[in-house]
């Protein structure tokens, strides 16, 4: 699904923030990607999302390569993948089922799908009911559910997600958690950025962690939620 080969990058001001990463995320994985603060977690997944270009190296999806892929061609690649933030990044002069319909709407979707398909999304992470609130009204959790829902509903192939409980408590961080696992249950390839090793030590799926730009690991525990 996803190879990266000897990647880096390199900014002006702070120097190189990843180098010779080789990873790859075969179909229906999940993965969690760890390490401290500033360890290049962010960067990654900017790079795999195609929002960064790497200083060096390769990027494949699906075996074609895409680091050099031109602007135009970039949106048709990311209706591919679901992106999923720390800060929910919901609009507040929108109702939840608008703001997860929205990808739908920008990538001209048939407008009588979008219903059924956002509605579809809202089910999938227990928020049919929601639709017509206002993202300021709901909790935390809920407004990470949106944005969840908003990143499945058009059916990604890969979900790329960056530190998507580090604003949530203990228990809504272990449901958050766990709609991951089930996404990856159903074959999309999931990468999750967290730096809460409490919590993801808690789960039977690989790891990958990050020291000062580098792979220093990549192992599997064995203990479920």
């Amino acid at each position: 699904m996803i190879r990266l080969q000897n990647v880096a990058k390199r900014y002006a001001k702070s120097g190189e923030v990843l180098a010779h990463i080789d990873m790859q995320l075969d179909q229906g994985e999940m993965c969690f990607l760890t390490g401290p603060s500033g360890a290049g977690k962010s960067t990654l997944l900017k790079l795999i999302a195609l929002i960064d270009s790497p200083t060096r190296g390769n990027i494949y999806f699906n075996q074609r390569k895409v680091t050099n892929l031109s602007r135009k061609k970039i949106p048709h690649f990311r209706k591919q993948m679901g992106l999923v933030f720390q800060d929910h990044r919901l609009l507040n002069d929108r109702n939840v089922f608008e703001n997860v319909a929205l990808p739908l709407r920008i990538t001209g979707h048939s407008p009588r799908d979008i219903p059924r398909r956002v509605r579809a999304a809202l089910d999938k992470v227990n928020l049919l009911k929601k639709e017509k609130a206002e993202p300021i009204s709901l909790s935390g959790g809920e407004q990470q559910r949106v944005g969840i829902a908003r990143a499945i509903v058009h059916k990604p192939r890969l979900l790329l997600a960056d530190e998507p409980t580090g604003n949530l408590d203990p228990e809504l961080s272990i449901e958050i958690m766990n709609l991951f696992l089930e996404f990856g249950r159903v074959g999309v390839t999931v990468l999750v950025a967290s730096h809460d090793m409490q919590l993801i030590s808690r789960l039977q799926q690989r790891i990958v962690h990050l020291q000062n730009g580098h792979i220093q690991e990549s192992n599997l525990v064995s203990d479920e939620i």
